[in-house]
């Protein structure tokens, strides 16, 4: 009988993974990670991350008969996610820490407790799918499309894709709160939390200023002429897309275009100047055979919740491509993931590290 170690945060899906495995005759064993240091603990009792998640999945796992293991990560987390994030805020980019953390904390350190307690595999409640054979695992879009969260993943390594299964991907989310609910699972109707798990109620700028005080110097708002027109509050308050928060009394909707941290400054303009014919991209992660010299055509999502869009894909030189979208996209953020597909099969992706806008691409990738 094969051993895994399924990652239990409290949650529906989660749960409905380690009862799914269990059914199918694995031997489960569940598994916690304590992540959040104590200052981040959110008021949300529905938090994945958060002390009580720990009871909830404890609670669960008395219910299924199964064992359960807590592991305290919070040093792990503080610095390979949290420092992360805020050190991408101080470069004027907008960091995505979920996608980060499943490269860097949670998978690595679910692998550790399998290897711990002498497990074969890991599991998760996330809604991807994967197709394996000896040579290659293909990492695929889950079946509910809506749910889907293969763009979180793609930075996944074949060594943890190997070792990894996802009992809920062929699954809509319809269907796992269904079987929490015959199973009478304490949490069945358990909300989903949305925000950060780190950001206690999605108060980014209490958090940022908490964190980054020090760093936080007003400089110049300028218009895209390069006309002064206001002052910011600390460029690590602003994203690219943002509307709120420039306190610019205009006669049109203002948006963040671009933060330049060489002037500490904010550049704004018109919704139609957020638009962007493509990216470049680094820190590539690709498919087995993927990261050819020749261009290739994918379909390419830019942030977690963007329909996605076709674009040509051409290497620059082994670690950054350049993406050209066939019609231009709005909001491309230095800071977040651009992931690739083939179909529903995820074949690379990178981040981005500026937009490309073909009339101005004189000032080099």
């Amino acid at each position: 009988m094969s051993k895994v170690v399924v990652g239990m945060s409290g949650g529906v899906d989660s749960s409905v993974a380690a009862t799914l495995l269990k059914q199918q005759g694995y031997e489960v064993v569940g598994v916690t990670l304590e992540l959040l240091p104590q200052e981040c603990e959110p008021e949300c009792p529905d938090s994945p991350c958060g002390s009580k998640a720990v009871e909830d999945a404890r609670v669960v796992c008395e219910q299924l008969r199964i064992r359960h293991h807590a592991f305290n990560f919070r040093h792990v987390f503080e610095e390979r996610i949290i420092d992360y994030f805020c050190s991408e805020y101080n470069a004027g980019r907008t960091p995505n820490p979920c996608v980060r953390c499943n490269k860097r904390v949670k998978f690595p350190m679910l692998l550790y407790a399998a290897d711990t307690l002498d497990a074969d595999f890991i599991a998760t409640g996330h809604y991807a799918r994967l197709y394996s054979n000896p040579d290659v695992s293909l990492l695929r879009m889950g079946k509910d499309e809506s749910k889907d969260q293969s763009y979180f993943l793609f930075e996944l390594e074949q060594a943890t894709l190997h070792r990894t299964i996802f009992p809920v991907g062929e699954m809509t989310k319809g269907d796992s709160r269904r079987i929490a609910g015959e199973l009478d699972l304490h949490l069945h109707r358990k909300r989903e939390s949305q925000d950060i798990c780190f950001i206690k109620d999605g108060k980014y700028d209490a958090f940022l200023k908490e964190r980054m005080l020090e760093k936080l110097v007003p400089g110049p708002i300028y218009d895209t002429s390069g006309r002064q027109i206001g002052v910011h509050k600390g460029i690590q308050l602003y994203t690219i897309g943002q509307r709120r928060g420039t306190r610019i009394a205009w006669g049109k909707p203002l948006y963040v275009v671009s933060i330049d941290t060489e002037t500490n400054s904010i550049i704004v303009g018109s919704d139609k100047e957020l638009f962007a014919d493509g990216l470049i991209a680094d820190e590539l992660s690709w498919v087995p055979g993927r990261n050819t010299e020749k261009p290739i055509s994918a379909h390419v999502k830019i942030r977690y919740n963007h329909r996605g869009i076709d674009a040509k894909i051409t290497r620059l030189d082994e670690n950054r491509v350049e993406v050209i979208f066939a019609e231009p996209q709005r909001a491309v953020a230095p800071g977040q993931a651009a992931v690739f597909y083939e179909g529903d099969i995820v074949i690379g992706g990178g981040w981005i590290t500026r937009p490309v806008r073909l009339n101005s691409r004189r000032d080099g990738p």
